[in-house]
């Protein structure tokens, strides 16, 4: 169950009609989830596709930004989103030893989609995010094939993304319990104004004695990693790459919130996007027309306290929505004893 399901209500603004990121007109998600039990190991992985909008995305770019508030991961392509303020392929998470797979099999499907790149136009550039989630994965299987991040592509919908363990979250742990995808919306408005920012998590941080919501601490399974989050932000608020940064930062509101103090080892990292206007890819014009907010007008700071309150639902949410898990050597993820927070 959602965490509205259990009388948990984060925040006082209202969520959109999915409390899901897919509430962003024209967000996708899609998932491919692996989990089998072999020989030589357990396979609790999988791939998660965001999809900004429904169009070309390499024709069609939305404008981003990214923040890093712990650095321990291995993503890619967040150089370019930092010097140019767009994206242009997909958003992939899936575990830290298949990003290179992943990848390979998104650049595969957006060459098939646009024959010009690599050709008679500019490369692309690819965002994958990870979370390590070897503590119930046999992660050294290398599970995740380049088919599998094409196979995520083209399943996502823009209906409710389910949540839990699937997709990049089938094998992640959270405050020493069993986390995985996590999603949550808001909806605000200031006069004539009305926009939807979404979050969508891949949780796999924290101890036990950290989390906020938890019924009761317990004993703690300190052969764990540290862990990471990654936290994907889509809005339909016309802002630019450099208000998304801002944004991006208060998803670490929402990460502080339910208790993280980010850890050593943890890879938190936020990719934002706008997709209320594109970016065309190629253009005749030398300037162009840009409508982006005022940053003393109040929506903005309806906007922050969106993604805060989103970010911390979404989490609550993966938590939530996941059921316990069986691993490798033995081990289990626990769902989460969660109730409402003093």
């Amino acid at each position: 169950m959602k965490a509205r399901e259990l009388g948990i209500e984060v925040g006082n603004l209202p969520t959109g009609s999915k409390n899901c990121i897919t509430d962003v007109k024209g967000v996708k998600v899609g998932h491919i989830t692996l989990n089998q039990d072999i020989n030589d190991g357990c396979i609790r992985t999988g791939v998660t596709a965001i999809l900004p909008h429904e169009g070309n995305l390499f024709l069609e770019k939305v404008r981003a930004a990214c923040y890093v508030a712990n650095g321990f991961g291995k993503t890619t392509g967040l150089v370019q989103v930092e010097e140019l303020g767009c994206i242009e392929s997909p958003i992939m998470l899936t575990n830290t030893f298949s990003v290179g797979p992943v990848l390979q099999g998104t650049l595969q499907y957006m060459l098939a989609e646009n024959p010009a790149i690599g050709d008679s136009t500019s490369s692309i550039n690819i965002i994958v995010g990870e979370c390590n989630d070897s503590y119930l994965n046999s992660i050294r299987l290398l599970a995740v094939k380049p088919e599998h991040a094409i196979q995520a592509i083209q399943c996502a919908t823009n209906q409710q993304a389910e949540e839990g363990a699937v997709g990049a979250g089938t094998g992640t742990m959270c405050f020493g319990y069993k986390g995985g995808i996590g999603s949550s919306s808001r909806l605000i408005s200031e006069g004539d104004s009305f926009y939807t920012v979404g979050i969508l998590v891949q949780s796999n941080f924290g101890s036990k004695d950290e989390f906020r919501y938890a019924n009761s601490v317990g004993d703690d399974d300190k052969e764990r990693p540290d862990g990471s989050i990654m936290m994907v932000l889509a809005t339909d608020a016309p802002v630019s790459d450099r208000q998304l940064k801002r944004l991006a930062k208060r998803c670490v509101v929402g990460l502080s919130r339910i208790g993280s103090h980010i850890h050593n080892g943890s890879g938190d990292v936020v990719i934002a996007f706008s997709n209320a206007e594109t970016i065309q890819h190629s253009s005749s014009k030398a300037a162009e027309q840009v409508t982006v907010l005022h940053d003393d007008h109040p929506i903005m700071n309806l906007l922050f306290q969106a993604v805060a309150e989103a970010t911390e639902e979404a989490i609550l949410n993966s938590l939530s929505q996941a059921e316990t898990t069986s691993g490798r050597k033995g081990r289990v993820g626990e769902k989460a004893p969660i109730h409402r927070k003093s």
